[in-house]
């Protein structure tokens, strides 16, 4: 083989194997979004990354009540989506409510919008905004019977991509 030849045969298989490489790379993508459904609770939510579960005892303003917690992080920033089982239905909107103000005093922030959603999808359904510390925080909260559902996303405020945050909450459908 002349090193014409050689050099040639040298520079395409360089070529192919970069061009191998960053096919390799497309496939693998920040988010690879996956359907999930709740351990313990009827819901289902997009992922970005393989979740984990754990659940522990908290005190909802007064109503003690266990909370699992289903979460994935990507790049710093975490998707998560709480549930709780009530003693009574009656107290959804207390629960809900100190969910709400705990997870603000959590981030030491302050509410930047709150609003209610019109979705058929999501009757019952808010979502709150809250910025503190650089860090950025939109969570959806909703109550079904006795459960009580949060759906939230969490990072620095700069580091948060707005379109994750839409296809994790958009996704979220409680039970």
């Amino acid at each position: 083989m002349s090193t014409m030849a050689f050099i040639s045969f040298s520079l395409a298989r360089k070529t192919l194997l970069l061009a191998s490489l960053a096919c390799l790379q497309a496939c693998n993508p920040t988010y690879n979004w996956r359907e999930t459904r709740g351990p313990d609770a009827p819901y289902v939510v997009l992922m970005p990354a393989k979740p984990s579960s754990h659940s522990r005892p908290i005190d909802l303003d007064g109503i003690k009540v266990t909370m699992t917690m289903t979460a994935a992080e990507i790049n710093g920033v975490t998707f998560a989506v709480g549930t709780a089982e009530l003693p009574d239905a009656a107290q959804a909107g207390t629960a809900v409510a100190a969910m709400k103000t705990a997870m603000v005093r959590n981030l030491g922030g302050t509410v930047t919008q709150e609003r209610q959603l019109a979705a058929p999808a999501a009757p019952g359904m808010s979502e709150i905004e809250v910025t503190g510390q650089g860090r950025l925080m939109v969570a959806r909260f909703a109550a079904r019977e006795r459960r009580v559902y949060q759906a939230v996303v969490v990072g620095k405020e700069k580091e948060v991509p707005r379109e994750a945050v839409d296809t994790f909450l958009g996704s979220f459908k409680p039970g």
